[in-house]
This record gives structure tokens, C-alpha cells and sequence, in this order.
């Protein structure tokens, strides 16, 4: 797993990102994605290089999640030519579910996958991707998931990493971790 993005394509992808002040409360700078999604250059810089990064792993699956997640790993899972798992906000899910519970700043959240997401099969091989990783979470409590749903979770992916809020070392209890960006 020695794919790594060269400094020159880390910027292009980086410079790509919109941030706003201010958002969602005061005192926080958001990373806005959509102008990565709309910058055709820089969206398809990223997807090939993901797609290289992980076309030799065997994978079986990519677990999206919830929702931005969702974009980068529905992508991803094509240009393998694997599945794609979402891992849910609670209740969203049609069928049976496991559950995992994790804390907020304010609270608990909880995020859920279909029991039979692997098809039932022990030991598929997944990633988990997502777009940010802030405090870990919601990529903890996925990385439960997929562990309780015996696949074999090879390594965690996100696009951005806030490294100064640690978040992906409570990421890395789980699986080893993967981020584009480090900010």
C-alpha cells in the first residue's frame, strides 16, 4: 500500500476544497467537498488515484459512509468491480440491521448496516471511505460494524484528515488508516 499522492496532485485536489468560515456554528471552518465534486480535474485526479491505490488489494467490498461517503465509495466500488455497502444514519436501513452507538459533542449518534451486507460470506475483504475525518466517530463505530459483521476490515480511507482533533488515531484501534489530504 505504497500508493501515495504526489505533493503537485495533493494541491490540485486540496485547492479544490472550498472552506467556510462559520459553519456549521461559530468558530468552525467547514471543508465544503462539492467544489471537489463540480471540478472535473481534480475529482478524477482523485477517483484514478484511489482506484490505483486499491485495484490490487483483492477487495470484495467498499463501505460508503453516510453520506458523503457514499459518493466516493459508490464510485470506487464500480471501478473495481465490487460492492458497495452504505453504513447508515439509524432507521434508514429497509432490513435486518446491527447497530453501533457512538459519542458527539452533544450526545450519541448511531449508525447501522444490513446484517447480510457481505452476503453472509466471513472474512470480505472491505475499506471503509469516507470524505473527513474529525474527531473518529462515526468511522469507529463503522469499523465495529463491519468487524461485528466478520468481514476483514483491511484499512479505513478518508479525504481529508483534521489531524489536530486525532480522530483517526481512535480510527486506528480498527484498521490502519489512509488519508488523501492531512490538514
Amino acid at each position: 500500500m505504497q500508493n501515495i499522492l504526489d505533493d503537485n496532485s495533493k494541491k490540485i485536489i486540496s485547492d479544490s476544497i472550498r472552506d467556510v468560515p462559520d459553519f456549521p456554528k461559530p468558530g468552525i471552518v467547514f471543508k465544503d467537498i462539492t467544489t471537489l465534486l463540480n471540478n472535473p480535474k481534480a475529482f478524477k485526479l482523485l477517483m484514478d488515484h484511489l482506484e490505483n491505490r486499491y485495484k490490487a488489494m483483492d477487495l470484495d467490498y467498499i463501505v460508503g459512509l453516510d453520506a458523503r461517503g457514499f459518493i466516493f465509495g459508490s464510485i470506487l466500488a464500480d471501478r473495481l468491480g465490487i460492492g458497495f455497502v452504505p453504513v447508515r444514519k439509524k432507521g434508514k436501513l429497509p432490513s435486518d440491521t446491527i447497530c453501533e452507538k457512538y459519542e458527539l459533542e452533544y450526545g450519541f449518534d448511531e449508525v447501522e448496516i444490513h446484517l447480510d451486507a457481505f452476503e453472509n460470506k466471513d472474512n470480505a475483504k472491505v475499506i471503509i471511505i469516507d470524505d473527513l475525518c474529525a474527531t473518529g466517530g462515526t468511522a469507529s463505530a463503522a469499523a465495529k460494524l463491519v468487524l461485528d459483521a466478520k468481514a476483514d476490515l483491511v484499512e479505513t480511507c478518508f479525504i481529508i484528515n483534521l489531524t489536530f482533533l486525532e480522530g483517526s488515531k481512535k480510527v486506528e484501534n480498527f484498521s490502519p488508516v489512509y488519508s488523501v489530504l492531512d490538514i
